[in-house]
């Protein structure tokens, strides 16, 4: 029988968790987390990282497998995931990988440019800069640098413009040389499952979810982190509003409120993502019936 990655996506809060223990219960196999911040060890309740109990109830990876100190991205992720799934198929035809971090997926299913290693100190300093003078001054700079990739880069996205500038000045070559956008192929078929709810619902879990999160401690999770708010690993939602309530910049009603409409805010990007993506069928959370005889369907055209 061939080997199988089955993907469950879609956007947060939308239930991708305990389904995703359902369907590997299903296919006894294991999950692998696709999410860029729940592997983070410290970041457990602004994440929303599954109870111990269905943690325990199927085996995980790359859940609290890494620390925000680590220098991470979705190149490294493509790496350490085709590792192990390459462990894992010794003993299992179908592998569940379940998130919605679409980079990381992308990376799973195509493949990443092979970048080299950045230098965190230069990272640093790029980050200081940004602060200090402003986005037009790297944007200048990358134009100089890179002229082709300044065309049809986001000017608006510094994370974007930093990265580009990184590879240009460590290795003295243009980012755009580095890209080459081609496909990789993997030695296993790819399922992809997308998940979905009518927005009033899905916008509604997302609010109960963030109450949740407070209800749980995400305030002083927040706060023992805030010494290290610098780190890209907090630069995402749930962190950045609460960082700055301590700044003093908010109240904690609206940092709240603000975590909600942002979440919300994500969850349409990831939709908006996913939806170019024609080999993605997608269902509601409840239809776990009809994704496995969907599945089962799939894994039987493959294996003919």
């Amino acid at each position: 029988m061939s080997k199988t990655l089955l993907i469950l996506l879609g956007p947060t809060g939308v239930g991708k968790t305990d389904l995703s223990v359902e369907i590997a219960k299903y296919y006894q196999t294991e999950i692998i987390s696709c999410d860029s911040r729940q592997m983070y060890k410290e970041m457990k309740i602004g994440t929303a990282v599954p109870d111990p109990q269905t943690l325990k109830a199927i085996p995980h990876h790359f859940i609290g497998s890494h620390s925000i100190h680590d220098y991470y991205n979705a190149s490294k992720f493509e790496i350490e995931v085709i590792e192990k799934l390459q462990f894992l198929f010794k003993d299992k035809d179908v592998v569940l990988m379940t998130g919605g971090s679409m980079m990381y997926i992308d990376a799973i299913c195509k493949g990443i440019d092979d970048l080299p290693e950045v230098d965190s100190e230069l990272r640093i300093s790029l980050t200081e800069r940004y602060k200090s003078e402003g986005i037009e001054s790297l944007r200048n700079e990358l134009r100089y640098y890179d002229p082709e990739y300044y065309k049809i880069v986001d000017l608006k996205n510094p994370k974007r413009i930093i990265h580009a500038l990184e590879i240009c000045i460590m290795t003295g070559s243009p980012y755009s040389k580095f890209r080459t956008n081609q496909l990789k192929k993997r030695p296993f078929n790819i399922i992809k499952i997308g998940l979905n709810l009518e927005r009033e619902v899905l916008y509604y879990r997302i609010n109960q979810r963030v109450e949740n999160m407070f209800e749980a401690g995400v305030e002083k999770e927040a706060f023992d982190l805030y010494q290290f708010r610098h780190l890209n690993s907090l630069n995402t939602v749930g962190y950045r509003e609460l960082f700055d309530y301590f700044d003093g910049k908010t109240k904690i009603e609206e940092a709240k409120e603000k975590i909600k409409a942002n979440s919300r805010k994500y969850a349409r990007k990831q939709l908006t993502w996913f939806r170019h993506d024609i080999e993605i069928s997608w269902f509601t959370p409840e239809m776990k019936n009809e994704i496995i005889a969907y599945i089962n369907r799939q894994l039987r055209d493959d294996n003919l």
